[in-house]
């Protein structure tokens, strides 16, 4: 599925993030941005030991990753040539600003993007493993957050949700088709 969003084109599909031929891919990193489970492990293992390196030198030069930020780093070994680390929240019900953060989870990972120099991104279902984030919830939050990105003005060319299963991949495309043109 796709919208065209300003000069962007925005597509879901199902697939595996690490497999993305784009300039940047996004990783749902934990804190410590020393890798973990789900799509955190995935990029690490699949990027090789040159990710977790320029991890390293982040966390030593700024401390952990505040949720709702993001940092760039290598691609390593992934078609990828960058990998944009943000940590989305950890679901508690909804009332202590998960949505907030959810958002800016993504804007911060669509401005590294962009002051990359980056043409073209891939994103995750962020939060929405471990983390609990309720799927339908998260991928209205996400959609709205990157569309009202992307009118205000982006030089990205694409901006692709790859969604690991098909389940996963119906919630996006419900909560697009939802969305206003």
């Amino acid at each position: 599925m796709e919208r065209q969003v300003g000069n962007t084109k925005l597509v879901l599909v199902r697939g595996d993030i690490t497999r993305q031929k784009v300039d940047a891919v996004v990783n749902a990193a934990n804190p410590s941005l020393m890798g973990g489970g789900g799509v955190d492990g995935a990029i690490h293992r699949a990027g090789g030991p040159a990710i977790l390196d320029e991890c390293r030198r982040i966390v030593k030069e700024i401390g952990r990753l505040a949720p709702g930020n993001a940092v760039a780093t290598t691609g390593g070994c992934l078609p990828a040539s960058h990998v944009i680390h943000t940590v989305g929240p950890i679901w508690k019900g909804g009332g202590r600003g998960e949505p907030q953060v959810l958002k800016s989870a993504y804007v911060e990972s669509l401005k590294r993007a962009e002051e990359l120099g980056c043409r073209s991104v891939a994103f995750p279902s962020i939060s929405t493993g471990a983390y609990g984030y309720p799927l339908g919830e998260a991928a209205r939050e996400a959609l709205e957050a990157v569309i009202t990105h992307l009118e205000a003005g982006s030089p990205l060319e694409e901006v692709r949700f790859v969604l690991f299963s098909d389940t996963v991949l119906a919630a996006y495309e419900t909560a697009l088709t939802r969305l206003k043109p």
